[in-house]
């Protein structure tokens, strides 16, 4: 099981674009065989990061999401046209 976090930093005036962005990308993305979770969030007290929550089967999976068209339209062609900052800490879970 692959799992991480995505933490990306947008402009307030970009909000709105943003959620609509985010809709389109979850919806395709939790439709994806290898996807298990992709759940994005607002980072209370700060309305200008969002955290994405994904865990995939296999790193065959993440490879697929990452290549997919849904991903390179909304992640590449709309978040990371936008974002200020972005950073990403993977994730061991407990035994």
């Amino acid at each position: 099981m692959i799992s991480f976090t995505v933490r990306m930093r947008f402009a307030q005036e970009d909000r709105a674009e943003i959620v609509e962005i985010l809709r389109e990308l979850t919806s395709a993305s939790r439709q994806e065989p290898g996807c298990v979770n992709y759940i994005p969030h607002w980072v209370q007290g700060d309305q200008c990061t969002v955290l994405i929550y994904e865990q995939y089967a296999d790193g065959k999976a993440e490879e697929s999401h990452r290549q997919s068209a849904h991903f390179k339209k909304y992640a590449v062609g709309g978040l990371f046209q936008k974002m200020l900052e972005r950073s990403r800490e993977d994730l061991a879970a407990l035994d």
